[in-house]
């Protein structure tokens, strides 16, 4: 498979698994394209045409023409330096890499994937928080994140790829996108009646079972084994943890159980506060349900060997 194939079905799967609902995400494609066709020409120098098709501004091809032909990819969850060099490494042992895909992004990817938060006020407002809500306790989030990295040097992982030569991507929101849309359908066919139901129903993933081998599977964190679960909102996507002030409108719209990835002790102070039930699956291992599903969709479509690593563990559902 070429390069911008892979490319462009992660971000076509992407878009389908899309908490929001396709119909709002191309409808921000389409603002986005109204945006570009009304700018000055001095002002197109640095806009970025991948905008006008892809909502995910932490989903990149960050290096390579997009022309390559793919055979094998090394994957992992953070790929830097040392995952690039080992790919050289690889190459150089009789293993090509014709291809580094990484979930978290990396270079200009890196720079201003606070841009997809945005997303997660059409998220918010699907479980029933006022929009005005949660865009006004967004902000506040963003631009805090936004500073956060803005001092990084972004470009040290990337600059090593483009001195070996070796294609490199990036593939965040999207496969975030398909952790959350599988976890959701899980539970609301499933409707689990309590807290332990919910983690029983997230242990039989393959994934998260391979957690348990190394001490990081599925836990409790607010709540116990016999609490009701109620409504569930899986909150895994929109690049990273929201306004830790959102939970009061969370409980207030209904919302009595959180399944996320991860949560700081801020959020998690606040989310006790609003007597909130807190799941946590996950982190890397939810990046790698999210992955795998991306890599399904890929792999419909053509033959690519993956050699996993970086915390990266293939299942394949196909």
């Amino acid at each position: 498979m070429q390069l911008r194939k892979i490319y462009e079905t992660f971000i076509a799967t992407g878009i389908d698994a899309d908490p929001r609902g396709k119909k709002k995400v191309l409808k921000s494609l389409e603002k986005q394209k109204k945006t570009h066709r009304e700018m000055k020409e001095e002002e197109r120098e640095f806009f970025d045409k991948e905008t006008l098709t892809n909502p995910y501004a932490d989903t990149r091809i960050l290096h390579g023409t997009g022309k390559e032909e793919i055979r094998t990819a090394l994957v992992g969850i953070d790929m830097d330096v040392a995952e690039i060099l080992l790919a050289d490494r690889l190459s150089s042992k009789g293993t090509k890499i014709d291809l580094i895909i990484s979930h978290h992004p990396s270079g200009r990817a890196f720079a201003n994937f606070y841009e997809v938060m945005h997303m997660q006020a059409d998220i918010l407002g699907k479980f029933g928080v006022p929009i005005n809500i949660a865009e006004g306790l967004l902000e506040g989030r963003i631009r805090e994140v936004e500073r956060r990295l803005s001092p990084a040097n972004h470009t040290r992982a990337v600059d090593v790829a483009r001195l070996l030569d070796i294609p490199f991507m990036c593939v965040h929101t999207p496969a975030d996108n398909m952790v959350v849309s599988y976890l959701q359908n899980n539970f609301d066919r499933k409707k689990p009646d309590t807290l332990n139901d919910v983690v029983k129903i997230v242990k039989e993933i393959p994934e998260y079972r391979e957690a348990q081998k190394n001490n990081t599977g599925p836990k409790i964190l607010l709540g116990s084994k016999e609490r009701s679960a109620g409504k569930i909102f899986v909150d895994m996507t929109g690049g990273t943890e929201g306004a830790k002030d959102i939970f009061e409108s969370l409980a207030n719209s209904g919302v009595n159980t959180i399944v996320g990835m991860h949560l700081s002790e801020e959020h998690r102070k606040e989310a006790e506060k609003r007597h909130l039930n807190v799941v946590i699956a996950g982190h890397i291992s939810s990046d790698n349900v999210g992955m795998n599903l991306m890599l399904d969709a890929v792999l419909k479509k053509g033959k690519i060997k993956i050699i996993p690593c970086s915390g990266f563990r293939r299942f394949s559902r196909n």
